[in-house]
């Protein structure tokens, strides 16, 4: 329990003015009045009508909460000034309106439940163009896309480029001929046109580092879920891309100051990619 803090007093009144929370092992600061700011609410609840003591917190004596801690950024900004303000291309609106319903804020939760029949009934109108048209759906909607017979996003036919960068390390003993050991970084980096990335890589392209990127912007920070080269390669080819340039640097250190010793190298690559809309080829 904190200094000042009394047990028994179920007022709220002896939280701190300013709350720390650690929501799924994300860490969040706000007022204490912007938790009890719609009455009725789990928040309302568990700090206006418990003690501090009553509640669970972490190794730091932050109020845990056992939820999404990405999605939690968006309960709190409606908590500040009761608006649905979402970021373009968002994807997560079913998962966030379970959000909503567990931390029992109704409104919001109705809001999100329209905004999912919205997103569905472009999503109907989207499935059916033909495959290989470009299909991309702004709006609401986010990126909802038809699905191609390659797989993953849809077809499309916006000119640009992408880059694809790897890295990777090895080992390298005294003795050449063993069975070295290698190490593949499990991270394929995506940059370019935060539209066109999400039009050919779909699913598969992970936003957690740069999610509120708007679709004209431009990203160095996302990344795919997978992690064979050969499989984005081959999303590329199949979207019309072909490779126009790569490069890759190496570098050699020591595993001790022995230079006997085994060497550790890394290298990173990167692998640029174009399509113009005159070499796209049409389906059959």
């Amino acid at each position: 329990m904190q200094p000042g803090r009394k047990a028994g007093d179920r007022s709220g009144s002896h939280f701190p003015e300013i709350v720390e929370l650690n929501v799924g092992g994300k860490v969040y600061f706000t007022r204490h009045a912007t938790l009890v700011s719609v009455p009725g609410s789990l928040l309302w609840t568990m700090f206006g009508q418990k003690t501090p003591a009553e509640l669970s917190t972490d190794s730091q004596g932050r109020y845990f909460i056992d939820r999404d801690g990405v999605l939690f950024r968006y309960i709190l900004d409606y908590l500040r000034d009761s608006k649905m303000v979402l970021p373009d291309y968002f994807r997560e609106t079913a998962s966030l309106q379970k959000e909503a319903d567990y931390f029992q804020l109704h409104d919001l939760s109705a809001r999100l439940r329209t905004r999912i029949r919205k997103e569905s009934s472009v999503s109907e109108d989207a499935c059916g163009t033909e495959p290989g048209e470009a299909a991309l759906v702004g709006g609401l909607a986010g990126a909802s896309i038809a699905a191609s017979p390659g797989g993953g996003g849809g077809g499309g036919n916006s000119r640009g480029f992408i880059t694809i960068g790897y890295r990777g390390s090895y080992t390298i003993g005294r003795d050449i001929q063993t069975d070295h050991k290698f190490r593949r970084v499990a991270r394929i980096t995506v940059c370019g046109k935060t539209s066109l990335a999400k039009e050919v890589f779909g699913e598969t392209l992970n936003e957690s580092r740069d999610p509120d990127r708007p679709p004209e912007r431009y990203t160095s920070r996302y990344y795919l879920k997978y992690n064979f080269l050969e499989q984005a390669f081959d999303r590329l080819a199949e979207v019309g891309f072909r490779m126009v340039a790569c490069s890759s640097t190496g570098t050699c250190a020591y595993t001790s100051n022995d230079p006997n010793e085994d060497k550790i190298w890394t290298s990173y690559t990167e692998y640029v990619f174009c399509r113009d809309r005159s070499e796209v080829q049409p389906p059959f």
